[in-house]
């Protein structure tokens, strides 16, 4: 008895930490700038959504989101063109040195982004891609393709090669036995690294920034400039960081099933 109510005392608390930034967030995204400023309140004394309609209304607020959303839905695109015949080999076919080239491939993500700033800079402005949606997304393929092969190998190795054998007795020729058989039966594999390359490629701030300057800029980026000459307009900025949650917790949602099969499976 004693060790559940220690146990369900720790999950309460761990809630309470988790939410209490979030619901902060929330709470100063209803109050103006002078409320914010004038004292701590647990809740808006004056509700307003003046702070939103700012968001949705101002060009250089709401273009942030589309820019986000397009160079996300270009690296999650490219990452798993790119990772699923990647996997397949590694998880397929034994050659020298597959290992090496498999270690070499990861360690590509252990380096921080900071480390491949100033190559990623120089060379977009020397063929014309800075400040372009496809400059980003092709960045952060550098980091989150190697994850996503490491994810999915683990899921292709998985499933037995019976399986592809069968196929190519039945006659399937290997595209449409890897997109109609092989595709479906590690949509689990697929679900968990798209929301990886999700995830990094919506919060990363520094690529993001130093490769985009007005026509691309991310809302992560547009975050770090609210300063004014009135000073820094929290409500908005509150407000921009509540958007900026949703589109996170709505993957989360989608994929969730995903994720908990893949931490099942021990391929997480």
């Amino acid at each position: 008895m004693t060790y559940s109510r220690s146990k369900g005392f720790g999950m309460t608390l761990f809630i309470v930490l988790l939410l209490t930034p979030i619901y902060w967030l929330l709470n100063m995204s209803f109050k103006t700038n002078q409320e914010i400023l004038g004292g701590l309140t647990l809740w808006p004394q004056q509700f307003t959504l003046h702070n939103y309609a700012v968001i949705f209304t101002d060009a250089s607020w709401y273009s942030g989101y589309i820019n986000s959303m397009i160079y996300v839905s270009m690296n999650m695109t490219i990452t798993l063109l790119v990772a699923l015949p990647a996997a397949y080999a590694f998880s397929r076919y034994k050659f020298v040195g597959d290992k090496h080239l498999f270690f070499w491939l990861l360690s590509n993500r252990m380096a921080p982004p900071a480390v491949f700033l100033l190559p990623f800079f120089q060379l977009y402005s020397s063929i014309g891609l800075f400040d372009t949606h496809i400059a980003v997304a092709l960045a952060h393929c550098l980091f989150n393709v190697p994850l996503a092969v490491w994810i999915l190998e683990g899921f292709m190795s998985g499933v037995p090669r019976e399986y592809d054998e069968m196929a190519y007795i039945d006659g399937y020729s290997f595209p449409k036995f890897f997109v109609k058989i092989f595709l479906p039966m590690i949509r689990s594999g697929i679900g968990v690294a798209a929301f990886f390359a999700f995830m990094f490629s919506w919060v990363e701030l520094l690529l993001a920034r130093t490769l985009t300057s007005v026509d691309a800029q991310p809302i992560a980026a547009i975050m770090t400039r609210t300063a004014g000459a009135s000073g820094i307009d929290w409500g908005v900025l509150s407000a921009a960081g509540v958007l900026t949650i949703i589109p996170g917790v709505l993957m989360v949602w989608f994929v969730r099933n995903h994720i908990a099969k893949g931490f099942a499976l021990g391929r997480v």
